[in-house]
């Protein structure tokens, strides 16, 4: 840590840090609405709650900062999922045909491609 305060690198670290933090939920956003439709906002709501009180306990600048980004992305990913909703409707995305009332989307579906 002293080594990135030294060298002035703590904010790109936490930009490095966030750009991945993003680039990891957009799956959970995708395999959370395949599995578990659109209640999964609630797990995303839970998760950033509980980042988000994480990122108060914590003195670091650093580590607040990197809980903060987090707790955020929980956050936006519960718009994420209503888009997801959207993008499975209109056959971008495959529908899980195993949860009840979904069927596969025809046409854009590429589910056969597998």
């Amino acid at each position: 840590m002293e080594f990135l305060l030294q060298y002035n690198l703590e904010g790109l670290v936490i930009g490095l840090c966030t750009f991945l933090i993003i680039g990891i939920f957009h799956p959970f956003v995708i395999k959370g609405e395949y599995y578990f439709g659109a209640r999964v906002k609630w797990a995303f709501l839970v998760a950033g709650i509980i980042f988000l009180a994480m990122t108060l306990a914590v003195e670091s600048t650093m580590g607040s900062a990197l809980l903060g980004v987090t707790a955020f992305s929980c956050f936006w990913s519960i718009h994420e999922v209503n888009e997801q909703v959207e993008r499975v409707r209109k056959g971008w995305f495959p529908a899980n045909p195993k949860r009840s009332g979904r069927k596969p989307a025809s046409g854009g579906d590429r589910e056969g491609s597998r």
